[in-house]
Order: C-alpha cells, then sequence, then structure tokens
C-alpha cells in the first residue's frame, strides 16, 4: 500500500512543489513529512502559512482514507491551529475513525519538528471524505 500512496502523491504537482513525502500509508493510517521553506512557506512572521497546515492535514487524511477505501475526494475538513507552526520540518499523521460505503471519517495531527526530534502538536483536522469511481476514460474530441 505504502508504494501506491507514494506513486499517487507523486503525481500532485501540488505536493512536488511543496516536497511532501509519504513516509508510512496502510491500514487506515498514514504519515506525511514537509521541510519548511521559509522563503515560500511562511506568513508574514515566519510561522507556517496555515494554507499549508490545511493542504497537509487534508492530504495525509486523505491518504489514510484511501489505504482502506481506494480512491476518495474530500467532501468537508475543519483545521484547528493550536499552536504557531514553528519547525525546520512538519510531519502530519492521519487515521481513519470510521470507513462506510459512502463516507470516510478521518481525523489527523501536524507536529513541528525542531532542532532535535522533538515534535510539537501544532494543528489537528477531521475530514469527511467520499469513496470515488476511478476516473472514466476522456472521449477523443
Amino acid at each position: 500500500m505504502l508504494d501506491t500512496i507514494q506513486a499517487i502523491n507523486r503525481t500532485a504537482a501540488f505536493n512536488r512543489w511543496a516536497g511532501f513525502e509519504v513516509t508510512s500509508a496502510a491500514n487506515g493510517e498514514a504519515e506525511l513529512r514537509m521541510d519548511f521553506r521559509e522563503e515560500d512557506m511562511g506568513q508574514y512572521a515566519g510561522f507556517l502559512h496555515a494554507g499549508m497546515i490545511g493542504a497537509l492535514l487534508d492530504t495525509v487524511s486523505g491518504f489514510a482514507a484511501a489505504s482502506v477505501a481506494g480512491r476518495v475526494l474530500a467532501s468537508h475538513f475543519s483545521v484547528n491551529c493550536i499552536s504557531p507552526a514553528v519547525g525546520r520540518a512538519f510531519v502530519a499523521r492521519g487515521r481513519v475513525v470510521k470507513a462506510g460505503r459512502k463516507q470516510v471519517f478521518a481525523a489527523a495531527e501536524l507536529y513541528a519538528r525542531g532542532e532535535g526530534d522533538a515534535l510539537k502538536l501544532v494543528a489537528t483536522g477531521n475530514a469527511i471524505l467520499v469513496p470515488v469511481e476511478e476516473a472514466a476514460a476522456k472521449p477523443a474530441a
């Protein structure tokens, strides 16, 4: 499953730009890692931008859900910023809370890694994802 989710991650231009690295994905759980780039990921005070926080939480929730439900799309997600996201790298962890036929509920946490290996919780999120059919081939014009 990890290879499949890593391959999916590589197809997303935003994920490649951001440097999202899938470090684990199986059995309703996933983990991402991302190095902080001050020149294009910070907000005005130098913290990780809330848009990036949301992207990490959304993506890790989707990958956790995909590990049990196949292809999914988010129908809702929420973000709770707990403390300033300051770190040299960030780790996002997602897990499926409940997977049904029509909806998958997931929860996620985002941690900042400073100079050492200690992780500090900086944000949490919840997502509702919807399993979708594989995209049909586009008809020729």
